[in-house]
């Protein structure tokens, strides 16, 4: 059986979809295992939260369904089929979700069929946490912000490097052979004035809530996992236990300690320092035979161009 920490765990890694209730936009992620559900959904001025086990879906299922019997993984098979389809964007039409808001509370109806009965269902949303909208939201924008300012000031980098390939080019005599495809040299502050005064304004819009397009999504879970994988470390680190699990994009763990505790010397046997490669190593010289003096090999001359 799942903990709840597990559920929630998992419903960090989901991406925030843009849904519509009543003619009202939202962004929504859902998480549905079989020990039971968790759900989060925001309208960017508050947030609702709600995580239901096995048990409370049983006697929900009790409570609003008294002709229909079902057993509590058949109820969440069909919850799953029912949410997970409205977050990817394909709506059913015999399924109808409706709505229901309070200062502390929200609602959302869900009317269907199950087993060729009618089924109804509620989520129950409280306000969440501080902390749960900083681990769902602040957070995982802030990491974004900063990936996404990493990866641009590496476009910079190879955009500039493209601007003096190209003024090499032409030095050299080179010619487009259609004018059409010529380009002005990259500068970057004049783009980013540009940016700033023509494309900010309609990339800041986010009042129809599809704050999250394909591309961000992907991104978004990509930050979250690394953070989750970090909060592991963290905890098994808290805990005593020095194995972390290995995955093909993390470096190997270093063997004896963190890195930190590597930049101080230990106590203990001395261990044989690592050679750099192509590092010429003299032997050592004994008392019965006098060490040779290291050849000296005459420096090549470096030639001179546009990258020297």
């Amino acid at each position: 059986m799942e903990s709840v920490t597990e559920l929630e765990d998992s419903l960090l890694e989901q991406p925030w979809a843009s849904v519509r209730f009543d003619q009202a936009t939202f962004m929504a992620k859902a998480s549905f295992r079989d020990s039971g559900y968790a759900l989060l959904i925001s309208d960017l001025s508050s947030v609702w939260y709600e995580s239901a086990d096995a048990g409370v879906v049983g006697q929900r299922a009790k409570e609003l369904n008294k002709r229909l019997t079902a057993h509590v993984s058949s109820f969440l098979t069909r919850l799953r089929g029912l949410v997970c389809p409205l977050l990817d964007g394909r709506e059913n039409g015999a399924t109808s979700f409706s709505c229901q808001r309070s200062p502390s509370q929200l609602t959302l109806h869900v009317k269907s069929e199950l087993s060729g009965l009618p089924l109804y269902w509620d989520f129950r949303c409280a306000l969440a946490p501080a902390e749960m909208i900083s681990r769902h939201l602040v957070r995982p924008l802030m990491g974004m912000s900063l990936a996404l300012q990493c990866h641009v000031r590496q476009l910079v980098s190879l955009l500039l490097q493209k601007n003096a390939e190209i003024e090499d080019y032409r030095e050299s005599g080179a010619a487009l052979s259609r004018g059409r495809l010529r380009t002005e040299p990259f500068e970057e502050e004049s783009f980013l004035q540009t940016f700033v005064a023509e494309t900010l304004p309609a990339a800041c819009h986010v009042g129809d809530g599809r704050a999250f397009t394909a591309d961000l999504q992907q991104l978004y879970v990509a930050v979250c996992q690394q953070e989750a994988r970090a909060a592991r470390k963290r905890h098994r680190s808290a805990s005593g236990d020095s194995e972390f699990p290995k995955c093909a994009s993390s470096p190997a763990p270093v063997q004896g300690g963190t890195a930190d505790s590597l930049l101080e010397p230990e106590e203990g046997p001395a261990q044989a320092p690592l050679v750099p490669p192509k590092a010429a190593v003299a032997p050592l010289a004994s008392p019965a035979r006098k060490a040779q003096p290291p050849v000296s090999k005459a420096k090549r001359k470096k030639t001179k161009g546009l990258f020297g």
